[in-house]
């Protein structure tokens, strides 16, 4: 994180950044490309790219069920080993690596291990030894604490506040481009696939692209470049010493406003086991999973444009977005797991006659019913976390405590997450999961009301420094430098 002086500035992972205070003499001494690199939209289009290319590939492989294999086991295991990692290293790893050295190294340091989870299903293709595979699920752990790390805290402060429902969107359109992309791909590979596990070519083709999307992460812009005010300001605001990170490390996960939240963090990931290995990969065949994986992430893109356009109305305040948003994902939630119970009922059954991974999408009559309930889980996640993550982003416009609250989001998150991904892997039956997961979910939006109740119309400098000043309104922080 940059470090204004009256006479230097030294900026976060990018030495020869131009001083804070000067910084409108620079943008207009900057040339039209600089200025364009720097602007906030590129920068959120770009990492936007990135995650279409690596956790959106990845996202492709686990919509499949079981990582396209037979044995969804393996897999189960591989994500407790990578959400657990991910738990650990997020907010008391990830995070001080961000504001220590910036989101372009902290990128680069963990944005490869995507390619090798990818290897190491490949290598399972042919020695089913599934040792390698869970190992590498460890270390991408680490290496997506990282990426969200980076992902996050760009995302919630490097553009105005009016418009961070639209940075969300933005980002979920591009990101589950990924998946949905990935997934048709897969599709067709093995479209004339018998076997119940994806061709070794699937394996490669994603490979290619995350290294691609690898390489892309040169080119992240650090904060005190990028033509934003409110973010200018909130940066000179921070303590950049050890103990000035610890304090607002602290002051942030103490205050009563976040404790309110960690149960939506929690519950971001829960449902995935569920649906990705109970819903998907036990009903369908390979093709079908491959498709049916296209339509979730689609379905992605289109819920994280209906929250980014509830969370961003002009007609509402910010507190009354708030609210608004709180009730889309309470009533969208009871109808769809409620949906989700009939199909428990009816897949049990199915189970109970020897009817595993047998559906195929053109069996129209039993079929299409399922299908659209994948469809509706997958836009349902998009609300959830977009949700959450403008929540993050109504706290404060500084990088460096949004880090903090991203680390916590993706801490807790992948605890809740590694926890499912267990129970999925212990053979819970169906109907245990679904309860579990539709019992945290509605939990979680109940806990975490009083903070939605109370979200300011605006956040304040003060506030983005510290989380116990009281909220003063500010009305042109919005300004763009």
């Amino acid at each position: 994180m940059s470090e204004p002086t009256e006479s230097k500035a030294v900026t976060m992972g990018d030495p020869q950044s131009p001083p804070l205070e000067h910084d409108d003499d620079w943008q207009k001494s900057a040339s039209p490309l600089i200025r364009f690199y720097s602007h906030p939209w590129t920068q959120i289009v770009l990492i936007s790219v990135i995650c279409f290319c690596l956790p959106g590939m990845y996202n492709a492989l686990s919509g499949m069920g079981g990582s396209g294999q037979v044995d969804s086991t393996v897999a189960a295991n591989a994500n407790v080993a990578l959400l657990s990692a991910t738990a650990g290293t997020a907010l008391f790893l990830a995070g001080p690596v961000f504001s220590a050295l910036g989101p372009r190294i902290c990128f680069l340091i963990g944005g490869w291990t995507y390619a090798l989870y990818s290897g190491s299903l490949l290598y399972f293709n042919h020695t089913p030894k599934g040792a390698f595979v869970i190992a590498s699920g460890g270390i991408l752990g680490v290496g997506a604490s990282f990426l969200w790390v980076v992902q996050g805290a760009m995302m919630t402060t490097y553009v105005k506040e009016s418009q961070k429902g639209r940075a969300i969107a933005v980002f979920w359109v591009i990101f589950n481009l990924g998946g949905g992309i990935g997934s048709l791909v897969s599709f067709g590979l093995n479209f004339h696939s018998s076997s119940g596990t994806v061709t070794d070519s699937t394996y490669i083709a994603l490979m290619v692209i995350m290294i691609f999307g690898w390489v892309l992460g040169v080119f992240l812009c650090s904060p005190s470049r990028i033509r934003l005010a409110q973010l200018h300001k909130a940066v000179e605001t921070e303590e950049h010493s050890i103990m000035g990170s610890v304090k607002i490390a602290v002051k942030t996960l103490m205050h009563w406003r976040v404790a309110c939240m960690i149960p939506l963090f929690f519950s971001a990931n829960v449902f995935y086991s569920y649906q990705q290995n109970t819903v998907n990969g036990m009903t369908f065949n390979i093709r079908t999973r491959s498709l049916n994986g296209a339509f979730y992430w689609m379905a992605q893109m289109l819920g994280g444009m209906l929250i980014g356009f509830i969370l961003d109305m002009p007609w509402l305040n910010r507190t009354n977005r708030a609210r608004l948003g709180w009730v889309v994902l309470l009533v969208t939630g009871m109808a769809i797991w409620g949906g989700g119970y009939a199909f428990e009922l009816w897949h049990e059954a199915r189970i109970a006659s020897g009817h595993i991974q047998d559906i195929d999408y053109t069996q129209g009559k039993l079929s299409t019913g399922p299908i659209f309930l994948y469809i509706f889980y997958g836009a349902y996640d998009a609300l959830w976390q977009g949700f959450s993550y403008w929540l993050i982003g109504t706290e404060s416009n500084s990088t460096g405590r949004a880090a903090v609250l991203v680390g916590a989001y993706k801490t807790f998150q992948a605890t809740g997450g590694a926890m499912a991904w267990r129970v999925n892997a212990q053979h819970a039956s169906g109907r245990t999961q679904l309860g579990m997961d539709w019992g945290l979910c509605i939990g979680a939006l109940v806990i975490s009301l009083p903070a939605v109740w109370t979200v300011s119309t605006t956040t304040t400098v003060e506030r983005g420094a510290d989380p116990s000043t009281p909220v003063v309104e500010e009305k042109k922080i919005d300004q763009e430098v």
